[in-house]
């Protein structure tokens, strides 16, 4: 699935999202939804006691999914504690398959300001985990080591700025049951600075056998992406490739269409783009049967009251 924008997750590993409401007497069984933890900004439980509260009222034997939502009740507070908290009880959950770390959006908090940090503890402690996404820029210390991990399935980094040491620290782990890797790059000024050396080991295809859907979203150089992609042997072997949520113009469009066939793909998602509709059109003509979601272009953007102003585009995802 490919989530255009920030908003909050109704499903999450193909359970339904729920959140607990300390004055429930009744919780649905273990093992029947995804579980939803989040500090309520008007209530008195910080998280780790929140946490305590579940470990103690939910069989966590039997928890397949897990999200974390706002781990702070007023002031917000870095991510390494709630990490340390997973990380230390992480035999209490034999059976988590999903986890998400910070299903926030930008009414609780702005995705720039979300203070992660270095995840890789979490994949090392829950080595069955199938499914991992982290949402959160990289200027507080998102980060990511090269590890193995052999039962990951998904991985997605939703972010408004992704460190280009952590884009590298993926191409660079061994990841053999990986199928599906979305990657959000965001803009510079929140600490994207990835580029098209960082993730050319995954465009190799050499390096995640089993990947099926590729997502190189959000990105200030999606034009450079798409140039990428027209030769990239990756892409032979995706069902589904997403483009989108970045500024990719005319120039990224004609690359596509001088590049290598895309019609074996079921989906190209392009939205949130600039491109005009002819070219839009000639694209969708040369990869069908594949479907192209694309919507609306964008429009650039320039001050109305400044004759000077030179129009800009923007990723969908920043601050």
């Amino acid at each position: 699935m490919t989530y255009l924008g920030i908003h909050h997750l109704d499903r999450f590993h193909g359970l339904p999202v729920h959140t607990p409401e300390p004055s429930s007497g009744s919780l649905p069984a273990a093992d029947s939804v995804a579980w939803r933890l989040e500090c309520a900004y008007d209530e008195d439980t910080d998280f780790p006691a929140l946490w305590g509260q579940f470990l103690e009222t939910v069989d966590t034997t039997r928890v397949r999914a897990l999200l974390i939502g706002p781990w702070w009740r007023q002031d917000y507070t870095p991510f390494a504690p709630v990490m340390e908290l997973i990380v230390t009880h992480a035999d209490r959950f034999p059976a988590l398959r999903g986890l998400f770390l910070a299903d926030v959006v930008g009414e609780e908090c702005e995705v720039s300001w979300l203070r992660m940090c270095d995840v890789t503890p979490v994949l090392e402690a829950l080595p069955l985990l199938e499914e991992f996404a982290v949402r959160g820029c990289g200027q507080e210390g998102l980060g990511l080591r090269p590890l193995r991990h052999a039962s990951l399935k998904s991985l997605r980094f939703e972010s408004g700025g992704l460190p280009g040491r952590l884009v590298r620290a993926v191409a660079a782990s061994e990841l053999p049951a990986l199928e599906r890797l979305d990657l959000w790059f965001g803009s510079s000024w929140y600490g994207g600075d990835a580029t098209i050396d960082d993730i050319r080991p995954v465009l190799s295809g050499g390096v995640f056998p089993r990947l099926r859907h590729l997502g190189l979203q959000n990105s200030e150089i999606q034009d450079e992406i798409a140039v990428a992609v027209g030769s990239a042997p990756v892409v032979a072997q995706l069902e589904t490739l997403a483009l989108s949520m970045g500024t990719l113009s005319d120039a990224g469009g004609e690359a596509l269409l001088n590049g290598q066939p895309l019609s074996h793909l079921s989906t190209l998602d392009l939205r949130h783009h600039y491109l005009t509709e002819p070219v839009l059109d000639r694209v969708r003509t040369a990869c069908a049967p594949a479907v192209v979601e694309a919507g609306e272009a964008e429009d650039d953007y320039a001050d109305p009251d400044d004759e000077d102003d030179e129009p800009e585009r923007y990723v969908a995802v920043s601050e």
